[in-house]
């Protein structure tokens, strides 16, 4: 039932921006935490940002600090990655997460993934 769709994802040349969104359904989203990962060719998933419920505050991985930016509605159920000054080095296959309890038990949702390719 739960359900997390992304979009955004495609081809920009270096120095340029992107911006990623995440659909959820299915859960309540405001209560779980959000996070954007990537993962490109030959290396391991890693977590690019993070952020909790309404009130908290968003965290970044070194490499993109300063230049993404992550953000929630939780009224329209989105969470955004706005990503500016990209590199090649960011060039991988963006992957949304949620995660949080339903029913007494941990709840871990994973989107469909979107490419982001950086080049030229």
């Amino acid at each position: 039932q739960a359900q997390l769709v992304e979009s955004g994802g495609g081809l920009v040349q270096p120095g340029g921006s992107l911006r990623l969104s995440c659909a959820a359904s299915g859960f309540i989203f405001s209560t779980y935490t959000m996070s954007w990962y990537r993962q490109a060719p030959g290396k391991e998933r890693e977590l690019v940002a993070v952020i909790g419920s309404i009130a908290s505050s968003p965290n970044y991985a070194d490499a993109v600090k300063g230049r993404f930016t992550i953000s929630r509605d939780n009224a329209k159920n989105t969470v955004d990655l706005q990503m500016n000054s990209l590199k090649p080095e960011d060039t991988a296959v963006y992957y949304c997460n949620a995660r949080g309890w339903r029913i007494g038990v941990r709840a871990d949702y994973w989107g469909q993934g979107t490419q982001v390719t950086v080049s030229s």
